[in-house]
């Protein structure tokens, strides 16, 4: 899994890319968010779009980013999920728990509301 970064409107997007498995995925994933709440950085974005698969592991790095943020007093909320991790989070919940936007542009700004 590849990680890119980049901010919008006071919100950082995080841009997963390739296969999410946990594992050491999981470690570059919360090093990533301790160091944006470290910066005061706590809007962010995921942006699903690239991800080819994600197994249980990779939904539970997605559930501890969450708890990160939400402990920092941040948000962390999903975008452009595709529809095979759609079905994932309706079946296992978790879509009643991550906020969840089809566009880039509607996350970003669900945080200027």
């Amino acid at each position: 899994m590849k990680i890119k970064t980049s901010e919008r409107y006071g919100a950082v997007v995080l841009e997963l890319k390739g296969n999410v498995m946990g594992g050491e995925d999981t470690k570059d994933f919360n090093d990533q968010l301790h160091k944006l709440i470290d910066d005061d950085k706590k809007n962010i974005v995921v942006d699903l779009s690239s991800v080819k698969f994600m197994n249980s592991s990779g939904l539970g790095m997605l559930i501890g980013g969450l708890t990160t943020m939400k402990k920092a007093d941040g948000n962390l909320k999903l975008a452009r999920v595709t529809e095979k991790i759609e079905s994932l989070l309706i079946i296992t919940k978790l879509i009643t728990i991550f906020e969840s936007f089809e566009t880039l542009d509607a996350a970003v700004e669900s945080y200027s509301k």
